[in-house]
This record gives C-alpha cells, structure tokens and sequence, in this order.
C-alpha cells in the first residue's frame, strides 16, 4: 500500500474573473523511500496540489472542491485544524522555494529551528537545541555551535536553504514535501542542494515529492515523474521511461528545453506561447494552441482528455494531435 494515495484532488480559487481551476481532478502515489516529481512551468498548479495537502491554500479565495488523500488510515484533506497541525510539520514537513523569503528576519535560527521539536515532541529547550545543532551539522552548516544563534540575513542563500532543509527534517517526517528547493541559487549551490536533500533523505528513508519546473532536475533526483499542464498531468511514468521515450508534445517540448540537450551555437528553444487561462476554461486539449507536434496531422481532442495507459506505469493524455510524431512504446 503505498505511503501516500492521492486521487481526483481538486482546488479552485474563486475570483472576479471566474473560476481558477487551478488542479482539476490529479492522481498520484508515493511509496516509502520514493522520490516523486510533479514538473511543469509556471502556474501549472505544482505547487497548489501540494499545498492542498497540508491545507495551506487561503479560503477564501481558495476551495479544495474534491478528492482524497489517504495518508494511513488519515484522509488529509477531511482533517480538522487541529488534526492537521499534527501532522503538518511533524509527520509530513514542507520546504518552501524561496531561502530568502522562508525564514523570519526577525527570529534567530536556534528560535526557529526548535519551534517543531517544543511543539510535536514536548523536548525541553536543552534537549531541542542540541538537537537543531546537530541537524545543522548534518545539513553542513559549519560552526553550528555558535551560528545557531545568528539571524537569517547573517547567513547566505545557499546556507538559509541549508537551514530550511534541516527545519523540515528535524522532525524526521515520513514525507518531505521539497517546492522548487533551488529556486534563485547559483548552480554550484544547487547542486550541493540537490545532494543534501538526497543524502539525507537516505539516512532517514523519508519519502520526497520533488516540485520543479526543470526536467534536468528531474531526470537527477526523481525514480516517478508526473508532468504538469493547465492544472492536470498530461504524461505519469517512470523517470528512465520518461526520458527514453516522452509520449505527450509537452513532456517532448520540455525536454527540448533542457540547455544540455541542445547543440552548441544553436539558439536555445522555448515552447510558443503562453498556458491558457484557466479562469476562462479550458474546453478541449489544454496544450493545443502551443502544440507544434501534429503539423498537420491529427486534431487535438475537442474535450479535455483523460489519461490512459500505454504501458505498466506510463499514462499519457489521449489527445491525438499531442501525441502526434511521438517515438513508439516499445
């Protein structure tokens, strides 16, 4: 049984100018151990499926409208606040995408660290703050001793993530919820990101859920992938399979994407257009107005496609025009 069962969640925002559906009817599982992307661009809905989880979209204007997620015997989103906050933070913890922004400019780092541990756990502050040194240690903060007691703008971005990733661990939650960890660090940081969040990851078999809009990422850290677009996935499969043999026009446009992939002296290429939005409705194919798969060939689907299954563990949107020029399942 897998640790995580999510099926048809569904979150709007209700504004003046309509209905944002921002994730319409998802599906996805995490298995203990297991680390699952959700990838897709901006405004896609990543970071709201993973937000309704914990209950952390604003209603208003928000509204989960749908769905279940079983956690054990818990479903998330029928739990009450009080339940909630006994799970947020202790058992499933979150890192937020931007270091700059995560942490209170007004509290040291030891003030913030310890919060979970005197909350979910009962420790005294002794016992909580010897234990935020050594989560500082491991998350190689040099120093900790005496950097524990710093402010955050004592701290670069790279270290501030360092100590957002070891707030969220300290716990040793069952599941790490990590949206976008990267986002405004320089490359090299990144990458010291990336390993941290995975070395700890193994020390403590915390199961991950991997936020981002970079398929390179992906292709490093994720064992599933589930790809995002206009509020639904459009293609869900394994990370070898998803690269090897991408269905949906989308997933292929983003991995056209990638810098890496592309020939040197060659302009890099980016997907036409803009996402739809979503608060006019989306009737048919979602990806249709950017798609340059069919050329031609056959029309997108007048109606929103559903997923199916081509192979064990590979989904993709049936939606003719998209699927267009795609490489065949072996």
């Amino acid at each position: 049984m897998p640790l995580l069962e999510v099926r048809d969640l569904r979150t709007s925002f209700h504004t003046r100018d309509g209905i944002v559906r921002a994730v319409d009817g998802i599906s996805f599982d995490v298995e203990a151990g297991q680390t699952v992307g959700i990838v897709g661009e901006s405004g896609s809905g990543k970071s709201v499926c993973c937000y309704s989880l914990l209950q952390l979209i604003p209603q208003p204007p928000g509204r989960i409208e749908g769905g279940t997620a079983k956690f054990g015997d818990l479903d998330l989103l029928q739990l009450s606040e009080a339940r909630m906050r006994k799970v947020r933070g202790k058992r499933i913890s979150l890192i937020f995408q931007d270091p700059m922004t995560s942490l209170n400019p007004y509290l040291r780092i030891s003030t913030q660290l310890i919060e979970p541990l005197l909350i979910h756990e009962g420790l005294s502050k002794s016992e909580a703050l010897a234990r935020a040194i050594a989560e500082l240690e491991a998350v190689g903060i040099p120093d900790p001793k005496s950097r524990i007691h710093s402010y955050p703008h004592e701290f670069s971005g790279g270290m501030r993530q360092r100590v957002m990733i070891a707030m969220a661990l300290i716990t040793r939650p069952e599941i790490l919820i990590a949206d976008e960890p990267t986002t405004a660090l320089d490359v090299t940081i990144q990458r010291q990101v990336l390993d941290l969040i995975k070395t700890r990851q193994d020390d403590l078999g915390t199961a991950v859920i991997f936020i981002t809009h970079d398929l390179a990422v992906v292709s490093e850290v994720c064992d599933y992938v589930n790809v995002m677009y206009a509020g639904r996935f459009v293609e869900r499969a394994p990370v070898e399979t998803l690269f090897a043999r991408p269905r949906h026009a989308y997933t292929r446009a983003l991995q056209r994407s990638i810098p890496a992939m592309q020939k040197k002296g060659e302009i890099l290429y980016t997907i036409p257009g803009l996402p739809p939005n979503l608060a006019n409705g989306v009737p048919g194919c979602a990806f249709a107005p950017r798609c340059e798969a069919h050329e031609g060939g056959p029309s997108h689907a007048a109606t929103r496609p559903a997923l199916v299954e081509l192979e064990s563990t590979h989904w993709v949107q049936d939606c003719p025009g998209c699927l267009a020029g795609a490489v065949a399942t072996n």
